[in-house]
C-alpha cells in the first residue's frame, strides 16, 4: 500500500533519517501486536507471520520494522510513523499521536482549526526541533513529556502564547517559531491520572 504521505528525506548537517533511528523494545512490541492481530483475521496465514515475526527481531530501526505492517493497514493507523513532515488543517481538527518521529523542522498550519501535536510517545529527530507555526483564527496545542524545554519565539498579531510546561534545564528543545494571528499556541505537560476517593 503507497502512502500518502511526502517521502522521508535525509536529515540536515548529519543527522539520521526518521528510518534510521534505532528501535527499541516497545516499537517491536507494536509491530508484533498489529501482526498478530493480521493472523487471528486472516490478513496473515501463518507462514508468512513467522517470517514477518523473524524479521521484527532482527530489525534494528525503525525503517526495518515500519515495512513489516504498510500493507496491514492505512498511513493514519500504522504503529510506528516516520513519513509525518508537516501538519495542515482547515476549518476542522487534526491530532498525531502514538509513536512518531518529529523531525528537525516541522510546519504545523491551523487555519481556522486546531490541531494537537502530542509528543509523550514521539521521538525528536535531533535535540532541537523547531515548529513552524501558522496559526490564523486558530490553536496550535504541544503536549509536551516531562524534560522538554519549550522556547516559545513566534510572532504574534492579536494571538497569545502560553507555555504550561516546566523548566527542563539540559533535555531537548522544542522552539516555536512563525506567526500566530487572531488564534494561539498552548504548550502544556500531560493531565496526570485523577485520584480515586475510595481505596480498595
Amino acid at each position: 500500500m503507497e502512502s500518502s504521505q511526502p517521502p522521508v528525506v535525509p536529515g540536515r548537517g548529519g543527522e539520521p533519517r526518521p528510518g534510521d533511528l534505532r528501535a527499541g523494545s516497545a516499537d517491536r512490541e507494536r509491530v508484533a501486536a498489529v501482526l498478530g492481530d493480521a493472523l487471528a483475521d486472516g490478513r496473515l496465514d501463518p507462514v508468512e507471520h513467522e517470517e514477518r515475526i523473524e524479521a521484527l527481531y532482527r530489525a534494528r530501526t525503525l525503517g526495518e520494522l515500519t515495512v513489516l505492517t504498510t500493507d496491514l493497514l492505512p498511513p493514519e493507523a500504522q504503529p510506528l510513523r516516520t513519513d509525518i513532515r508537516a501538519v495542515t488543517a482547515f476549518f476542522g481538527s487534526q491530532e498525531h499521536s502514538g509513536r512518531w518521529v518529529v523531525p528537525t523542522r516541522f510546519p504545523a498550519t491551523a487555519i481556522c482549526a486546531n490541531v494537537t501535536l502530542d509528543l509523550r510517545e514521539a521521538m525528536l529527530q535531533s535535540s532541537r526541533v523547531t515548529v513552524q507555526a501558522t496559526v490564523l483564527c486558530g490553536t496550535l496545542t504541544l503536549i509536551v513529556p516531562e524534560g522538554v524545554r519549550i522556547e516559545m519565539a513566534a510572532s504574534t498579531v492579536m494571538g497569545g502564547m502560553h507555555n504550561q510546561v516546566p523548566p527542563a534545564p539540559g533535555g531537548p528543545v522544542i522552539e516555536i517559531t512563525g506567526l500566530v494571528s487572531l488564534g494561539s499556541v498552548v504548550a502544556k505537560p500531560p493531565k496526570r491520572p485523577r485520584r480515586s476517593w475510595f481505596r480498595r
